[in-house]
């Protein structure tokens, strides 16, 4: 598939500390229109802390996220930046859909109702809109009979992919996937890959913070990988995979694949 060469994500020398711990140390990464790509790296890399950056759950020390042009999070000025007023901050979150390790489902809600909230209440959508705009996403992520089904009548994967149609189902521009496997039994990864799998191949911009390297192989086109707060390497997936530059990413995939 072409890829547009406009970035519709820029990140610029991103730093990033919590108390005396620098996380992120200018991170510097752009990701085009309809691009997905996948983030790799050891635990406390800040692969998600980037992440949470990017989607505004954690506020950033300096430096710039660019989403569409669109400084995040902040207005720029000279030397100076201000942080942007709580309503410009939750338009600017409805560019981004976050799916999250854990489902982070409402339990009194149906997976339909789990859906249709964000469109009531964000994009005030009158009720039967947002009623079948949710069928539409539990239908393409398999789902169409568990549309009345609350959370505990499905299975983790089922959870998992309800949470990715109600991050798609509001339209984002981006969509960020943090270890979205990893709170699931074995058996339960592979229909959760697959429906992510499908988004990719229709065009979905997706950056992705994954452990599953072959998902990461398969499924992207530029992946990333971090190391103590940087960008270390970068590159399609054949040479990331088949010839990484780096020592430290080569003992990393070693360590992966034991």
């Amino acid at each position: 598939m072409e890829l547009h060469v406009r970035p519709l994500l820029q990140i610029q020398t991103l730093h990033k500390r919590f108390h005396d711990v620098e996380v992120l140390k200018g991170v510097n990464l752009e990701v085009r229109e309809r691009e997905v790509v996948s983030i790799i790296g050891s635990s406390g890399s800040g692969k998600t802390t980037l992440l949470r950056c990017v989607n505004l759950l954690e506020e950033f020390d300096s430096g710039q996220i660019l989403l569409d042009g669109e400084s995040i999070g902040y207005r720029i000025g000279g030397d100076r930046r201000r942080r942007l007023s709580d309503r410009a901050l939750s338009r600017q979150r409805s560019m981004t859909g976050m799916v999250f390790q854990s489902f982070n489902l409402f339990p009194h809600l149906t997976a339909a109702g789990n859906i249709m909230l964000g469109l009531r209440k964000v994009r005030r959508l009158p009720k039967d809109e947002a009623r079948s705009i949710a069928e539409k996403w539990l239908g393409r992520v398999g789902l169409s009979q568990r549309a009345d089904h609350y959370p505990s009548q499905l299975s983790g994967g089922q959870q998992q992919r309800v949470a990715i149609a109600r991050a798609l189902a509001m339209n984002p521009k981006l969509v960020l996937l943090d270890e979205i496997t990893s709170a699931l039994d074995p058996e339960l990864v592979q229909e959760v890959l697959l429906t992510v799998k499908s988004l990719a191949e229709e065009g979905s911009t997706l950056l992705i913070v994954t452990h599953e390297m072959r998902f990461a192989r398969d499924v992207s086109h530029r992946v990333v990988f971090m190391e103590q707060g940087q960008i270390a390497e970068q590159g399609p997936p054949a040479e990331i995979f088949g010839n990484p530059k780096s020592p430290r990413l080569a003992e990393f995939l070693r360590s992966a694949r034991s």
